[in-house]
């Protein structure tokens, strides 16, 4: 099994699936293909025919798997008891509400906060925009939390597919020192502590490469990156 990767520091979706794999402890290869790189597509397409030519794409034998929430449902069909969403009908059923909204929606940080693990800023009014997304974000947490979370720190007790979907989202408000309500201070502290997210960010912070959309126009309080 393979999946192709953008560059660590900023690929947020590859990010997601790339956690999910390896916080369940399902086996495979990364490759990573360089995003805004002459030959991207050609690149993904070469090593998965038939796929979206985006990262990630997950490669299982002769099959492509492309988009987060369809890797994470076809691990899910391949490997029934690792854990991919929860158990709980109730519990999965909420994560794959709030799994989906996080896929379609949350324009307003995504464009003012683009994912660098590379960087850390001050805290600023990023506008009314983020400030709903973050409202947002925050009270589907704190429902998980409530509802599901009593087994363990992350939204639904043990990691799951919804916590990669999150995870990006957890990066933003740490990297952009965006203030969040205890219970989801708690949830973002215990995911940037998980082992799994720890290797990702070493991988991320010793790239050399720079992709300048990704780059915000404002003075970093820390660059943490090994250059």
């Amino acid at each position: 099994m393979k999946l192709l990767i953008g560059n660590k520091c900023y690929s947020s979706w590859s990010l997601r699936a790339w956690l999910l794999l390896r916080a369940r402890g399902i086996a495979f290869e990364e490759q990573l293909v360089l995003l805004d790189a002459p030959g991207f597509k050609d690149a993904v397409f070469a090593a998965a025919p038939g796929s979206g030519g985006t990262v990630p794409t997950l490669v299982d034998g002769e099959i492509a798997v492309w988009e987060t929430l369809a890797i994470a449902e076809y691990l899910h069909d391949r490997f029934p008891d690792a854990g991919i969403w929860p158990s709980d009908m109730a519990a999965r059923a909420h994560a794959r509400s709030i799994s989906s909204e996080m896929h379609a929606g949350f324009s307003s940080l995504r464009n003012a906060c683009p994912m660098n693990l590379g960087k850390r800023y001050a805290a600023r009014d990023r506008g009314p925009g983020v400030a709903r997304d973050v409202e947002r974000i925050t009270s589907l947490w704190r429902q998980a939390r409530e509802r599901f979370g009593g087994a363990g720190p992350f939204l639904y007790g043990a990691f799951s597919a919804a916590d990669a979907m999150f995870a990006p989202v957890v990066t933003r408000l740490d990297t952009y020192a965006i203030a969040v309500d205890a219970t989801s201070q708690a949830y973002i502290d215990a995911v940037l502590a998980l082992p799994v997210y720890r290797d990702w960010l070493d991988g991320a912070l010793a790239e050399p490469w720079i992709v300048a959309h990704d780059e915000v126009d404002e003075p970093a309080s820390a660059d943490l990156r090994k250059l």
